[in-house]
């Protein structure tokens, strides 16, 4: 059975497609197969990313809309053969996403076999990040470690408790995940930034990935490639911990501490 998450928070610019591809891509090399949806509507990054955006021929509101079928939409990673992409409209405003139109595509999705569903949503809490985090099983919540993006995700927390499907039917609630990024521990040692136990205590999550802050996200980015596919990249080796956490493995948190300076360094300031 296909399992639905949705990667979500309350302030944008927080890093969530950057997330969104890198966990998918994570899931798809360990060998399951996974689709990963732009849902933000207008917009449209998620292409960017995953270094695709000269393909897009049909994106998730032509397959709503039913100017195509969704295998036509679907984009097939060119990198690894298990990952699929469903991009957003850049000409459509948020109103062309339904309820019935998205839960119509992901039980498509099911169908076809499709391992994990990823769902990349817009910030805040309007229609589009609604109905991505709508029929959601699990949710990744990313966060940057200051207390405006702290606070707007206790918002969005409320409404994975009370506002998605499983809550409505009385299942549970969405099963909830927290992600740090942009993390420095110097700058929390230094009073600069809230630690990975001040987010925790606030949004009461247990922490499933710290990604460091790190000028590799950004040449990722700009490249359109994933940033978890730089194996060299502490930024990689986050959302790779990340990934197995998400499949139940237990991995201990790395880059949330200051790195210990050496014997010459402590001595000429280095």
């Amino acid at each position: 059975m296909a399992e639905i998450i949705v990667v979500t928070s309350g302030k944008g610019g927080v890093g969530k497609t950057t997330t969104s591809a890198s966990i998918a891509c994570g899931l798809a090399r360990r060998g399951k197969r996974v689709v990963v949806i732009d849902f933000d509507i207008g917009l449209r990054n998620l292409d960017l990313i995953m270094g695709c955006e000269r393909r897009v021929v049909y994106d998730f509101v032509n397959v709503i809309q039913g100017d195509c079928t969704l295998k036509q939409a679907l984009i097939k990673d060119k990198r690894i053969e298990t990952l699929f992409v469903l991009a957003a409209s850049q000409t459509r405003d948020k109103d062309a996403l339904t309820s019935e139109g998205v839960r119509r595509v992901l039980d498509e999705l099911i169908a076809d076999g499709f391992d994990y569903i990823v769902c990349d949503s817009p910030a805040g809490i309007e229609k589009g990040a609604h109905l991505a985090m709508y029929f959601a099983d699990r949710a990744v919540v990313v966060v940057n470690p200051e207390i405006s993006s702290v606070r707007d995700s206790d918002r969005i927390l409320g409404l994975l408790a009370s506002k998605t499907w499983r809550a409505e039917q009385g299942e549970g609630g969405v099963k909830e995940h927290l992600l740090l990024t942009r993390y420095n521990p110097r700058r929390v040692a230094n009073g600069e930034m809230l630690s990975v136990t001040d987010v925790k205590e606030i949004l009461g999550l247990d922490v499933i990935g710290v990604v460091p802050e790190s000028p590799d996200v950004l040449s990722a980015s700009n490249a359109g490639t994933p940033v978890i596919l730089n194996g060299e990249s502490d930024a990689s080796l986050a959302y790779e911990d990340a990934v197995a956490r998400l499949l139940g493995e237990t991995v201990p948190l790395r880059f949330v501490d200051e790195p210990k300076k050496g014997f010459f360094a402590r001595m000429f300031g280095g």
